[in-house]
C-alpha cells in the first residue's frame, strides 16, 4: 500500500473583493450544474443525477474573504509560513480549487458509518515512511476515535466535471473523527522525507475550517500521500498565504514543516482522511499511519 521566505500581510480590500466576486461566480456555476442534472417534476423517468452529500456539503459564506470567519476561531496569528516553488506545472484552472472534489472534500461530502473505533490490523505491505497521524498532536498520542465516515466517490466519466458517486466502501472507512482538546495546536502528520529544504508537505487547498496537503512538491493530489484535515481552525496566516499564492497563479504554494502548526482544534474533535496516489485509505490502519504505536505494543508483548 500503499525558497522563498515571505512575511504574511493583510490582503488589500481590492483583493478581497476580487475573491468574493470569483467565489460567487463559481458557486453559481456549481449550483447551476447541480440543478441542471436533477430531474424536473414533469419528467416521466429519472435519469442519473447528482445526489448532494447529506449535511456535509458545507458551502462557505463570504465575509471579507473567500469564506466566512468561523466563530470561536483565532482571527490573528504570529505564525509565518514560507512558500515553495512547485515541481512541474501548476494544476489546470478548471475546475477551480474551490470546486475540485479532489481538493475540497466538502464537494464530495461523507456520511457516518459504523465499525471499530480503534486501530485495526490490515494485511499487506507497509511503507516505513508513510505520514504518521500521531504527529497531528503535540505531545504525540493516539487520540480516541469518536466517529468513522465514508467519503463519497467521484465519477469523472459521467460528464464534464464528473458526478457525485456512492460512499466508498472499500476500504470500509475513509475518514476518522478524532478527539481533541479545545484550541490545542495541530501539526502536519510527520514523515522523514523532505520535498525541498526542510518542508515535508505542500498545501493544495485551504479554507477556514479545512486543509488539504500533499507530501510531494507537485500541485496535484494524484501522486504520493495526501492528508485532508477537516473541522478545525486553519491558522489565519496560513490561509492568507495560500490565498495569496492561489491568486498569483500557484507557481509557489505554502510549504509545511513538521514543527509548524497548521491551526488549532475548533472544539472536541477533528476529522482526517488519508490518500495514497489518489486512493482513499483507512486512517485506522495501525501498520500504516500509527507505526510507532504498533511497534510499542509489539515490543511490550
Amino acid at each position: 500500500m500503499f525558497l522563498v521566505r515571505n512575511t504574511t500581510g493583510t490582503h488589500l480590500s481590492r483583493q478581497n473583493l476580487s475573491r468574493q466576486i470569483r467565489y460567487w461566480t463559481l458557486l453559481g456555476t456549481l449550483l447551476l450544474a447541480i440543478s441542471s442534472s436533477l430531474p424536473l417534476s414533469a419528467q416521466t423517468s429519472t435519469p442519473a443525477t447528482v445526489v448532494l452529500p447529506p449535511v456535509q456539503l458545507h458551502i462557505p459564506m463570504v465575509a471579507g474573504g473567500l469564506a466566512a470567519k468561523i466563530s470561536g476561531c483565532p482571527e490573528t496569528s504570529t505564525n509565518q509560513y514560507d512558500t515553495l516553488p512547485i515541481l512541474n506545472e501548476p494544476r489546470r484552472p478548471d475546475p477551480p480549487p474551490l470546486l475540485d472534489p479532489d481538493l475540497n472534500l466538502s464537494i464530495r461530502g461523507y456520511k457516518a458509518t459504523t465499525g471499530t473505533l480503534e486501530l485495526i490490523n490490515i494485511n499487506g505491505p507497509t511503507d516505513d515512511d508513510a505520514p504518521q497521524l500521531v504527529h497531528l498532536f503535540q505531545p504525540v498520542r493516539v487520540p480516541a476515535f469518536r466517529a468513522i465516515h465514508q467519503v463519497h466517490d467521484w465519477d469523472w466519466a459521467c460528464r464534464t466535471g464528473g458526478c457525485l458517486g456512492e460512499p466508498i466502501d472499500d476500504p470500509a472507512v475513509t475518514l476518522v473523527e478524532m478527539a481533541t482538546l479545545p484550541s490545542e495546536p495541530l501539526y502536519p502528520p510527520g514523515r522523514n522525507a523532505h520535498i525541498g529544504g526542510n518542508f515535508i508537505a505542500l498545501v493544495l487547498y485551504a479554507e477556514p475550517s479545512r486543509l488539504t496537503f500533499v507530501y510531494t512538491g507537485e500541485d496535484t493530489p494524484a501522486h504520493g500521500y495526501v492528508v485532508h484535515v477537516e473541522n478545525f481552525c486553519v491558522d489565519p496566516n496560513l490561509l492568507a498565504r495560500y490565498e495569496e499564492m492561489d491568486d498569483a497563479g500557484r507557481a509557489s504554494l505554502p510549504g509545511l514543516r513538521r514543527t509548524e502548526s497548521i491551526g488549532t482544534a475548533f472544539g472536541e474533535s477533528v476529522r482526517v482522511a488519508v490518500r495514497d496516489s489518489g486512493s482513499f485509505m483507512d486512517p485506522r490502519s495501525g501498520k500504516d499511519w500509527w507505526q510507532d504505536t504498533v511497534r510499542a505494543l509489539l515490543a511490550a508483548q
